[in-house]
């Protein structure tokens, strides 16, 4: 494992961090427990110490599964915990709010969830709508102020958006969707690392596309995470991901590694990215993404990539 500087945190996190959304169940594959459960041991055993979770991942399920394994590992001090607030997931829908009240509660929610005393890395899950930033924000500095959580970062903002939080609170980093699908944010990554700030790159994977296991195209449920969230498993943006695998097929041929050791070794070689999230509930695909880190793309395999990237999405 590799491990990087958090920002200006003072953190040493590794390149790669296990997201738990999947892990959560609610819009997802269905697996038992204990296969989670043994997928975060996995994770820890091959170097990984971060853990992003958060409780609009099925109604704090992920929460608490994290919470047995690492209690189970009993490795707490070994680890960083990043969970989120002001998104909840109630009745099969995410609902949002701001409102101090609710991030207070939400937070000690967390905490019982996770059976910790402190969170390392408390997260805005969205902009919110309800309130004003100020009240939210100033919400968070309460419980980092009072020791329940360490470090505080934005998901999903844009550079206005993190430039209006940081006047009522420390934002330390940030987390945003990136892959090779999905490049949208390099702008708000590279301003909070040029800032000091810590940047987290989620659904590297995205949502499973860029491992190479989805080669047929089918309807999913309206609440799969396939179909209401991530665009790439339905037309159009099934087709142009479809052309992109057929570069990467070329590339992981060469290497013989799998696809998704391409779309990981392409991602961690980005400056801007402090660690890479990606999701799964089995121990033999984090070993997979991990075997990403026991080599490098060349320049010329990135320039080929990159070229790829631009014709197939920018026309």
């Amino acid at each position: 494992m590799q491990y990087k500087s958090f920002g200006k945190t003072g953190l040493q996190v590794s390149t790669l961090c296990l997201g738990t959304w999947g892990i959560g169940g609610a819009g997802w594959d269905y697996n038992t427990d204990e296969t989670k459960l043994d997928a975060i041991k996995a994770a820890k055993e091959n170097g990984i110490n971060i853990f992003d979770t958060a409780p609009a991942y099925n109604g704090g399920a992920a929460e608490l599964l994290l919470g047995d394994a690492l209690e189970c590992m009993h490795c707490r001090k070994d680890v960083i915990i990043s969970t989120k607030c002001g998104n909840e997931f109630i009745d099969g829908q995410y609902v949002q709010s701001g409102k101090r009240e609710k991030i207070l509660a939400e937070c000690d929610e967390s905490l019982k969830n996770l059976r910790t005393d402190y969170i390392d890395l408390y997260i805005l899950h969205w902009p919110q709508k309800d309130v004003s930033p100020e009240e939210t924000l100033s919400a968070m500095m309460e419980l980092k102020k009072a020791g329940k959580v360490r470090f505080l970062g934005l998901s999903n903002h844009s550079i206005a958006q993190i430039e209006e939080a940081e006047k009522y609170a420390d934002i330390d980093f940030i987390q945003v969707q990136y892959s090779m699908l999905i490049r949208e944010h390099e702008e708000e990554m590279k301003f909070a690392k040029a800032h000091g700030m810590g940047v987290m790159g989620y659904g590297i994977l995205g949502g499973g596309m860029l491992s190479g296991r989805y080669r047929t195209l089918k309807t999913y449920e309206t609440m799969d995470n396939r179909n209401r969230f991530y665009k790439f498993f339905h037309e159009p943006g099934w087709s142009k991901a479809q052309a992109l695998l057929a570069v990467l097929d070329r590339v992981a041929a060469e290497r013989n590694v799998p696809v998704s050791e391409v779309a990981v070794n392409w991602t961690i070689q980005k400056p801007f990215v402090s660690t890479a999230l990606f999701g799964t509930q089995h121990r033999e695909r984090v070993i997979e993404n991990v075997n990403a880190l026991d080599w490098a793309l060349t320049d010329a395999d990135i320039q080929k990539i990159d070229a790829a990237i631009n014709e197939i999405f920018e026309n």
